[in-house]
This record gives C-alpha cells, structure tokens and sequence, in this order.
C-alpha cells in the first residue's frame, strides 16, 4: 500500500511542478469572463496520457478589490493555489465559507457547487492559480443562473 501511496505523492508533486513550471514560464493568454468581477488568463493546457480522455487546464484568476464571481460549477475536478491577497470560498461539498490566503489551497471535487468565489479585501487585489482536471472539450466553468438551486453533489 505505501509503494502506490508513494506513486499518489509523486503524481501530485509533478502535476503541481509542471502547472508552476508552466506559470513562472509566462505561458498566458486568455480573456476577462463576462459572468464575474475576475481576470481569467490561461496558463497551459495538456492532455493527459497516462488518463486517455482528460485534460489538465491551469488558469490564473485575479479580483480586483471587492471583485467577486456568480454562482458556478466546475467540470471535473479543481485544485486551486491563492497567489496572493485573500480569496473567500464556499464550496457545497466541502463545508462553510473560508479565507484562504496567499500560499493556502483548497479542491473542488467533481459535482460540487462553488457558491461564494470572491475577493476577501475591499482595498487589495487578490489572485489564484486554479488547476482543473476534466474530459476533454468539457466547458470548465458553468455560471449558474440567478436564483436557481445548484447542482447536486455526485458523491
């Protein structure tokens, strides 16, 4: 058991050198979404070989101070890495709204809805690295409409 517990951790460990790697390369471009108060750019975007039918996407989003984005869900899963400032979170499947500040983390696992995704500060920017794993050709963010009840989780 601890030989494929090993193989886990190296698998995150790559995956996560591979996305910062792509990230302090500068390989950017990407435009502002029109459902939020963020900046998403697209920093790299990979098929998976070794998972036939998905792909590895990694997106920075930055908020302005008091920026904010609706309502969503997620294709896949979501790991996401606060660069800098504070980012408030609410996610359906993992508990009440948090802080998380430059260099914390938190996932968003396949199903779940992301209820609150916002700046934490009114006077400082804020910015995350978001790395998703989803199928290929999946949208990998669906904003939900005003009002509705969000998905459910399929777990």
């Amino acid at each position: 058991m601890s030989g494929s517990f090993t193989n886990i951790q190296r698998l995150a460990a790559g995956i996560v050198l591979f996305v910062v790697g792509a990230f302090l390369a500068g390989a950017t471009s990407g435009a502002k979404t029109r459902e939020a108060d963020d900046d998403v750019k697209l920093v790299r975007t990979e098929k998976l070989p070794n998972a036939p039918g998905q792909t590895l996407t990694a997106v920075t989003v930055s908020y302005a101070p008091g920026g904010k984005s609706r309502a969503h869900h997620h294709a896949g899963s979501v790991f996401a890495y606060v660069l800098s400032g504070a980012i408030r979170s609410e996610n359906s499947a993992t508990g009440p709204v948090k802080v998380y500040k430059a260099g914390e983390s938190f996932f968003e696992p396949p199903g779940s809805s992301h209820l609150i995704s916002e700046n934490a500060s009114a006077t400082k920017p804020a910015s995350l690295l978001a790395v998703f794993v989803a199928g290929d050709g999946a949208q990998l963010t669906t904003f939900d409409s005003v009002g509705s009840t969000p998905p459910p989780d399929k777990h």
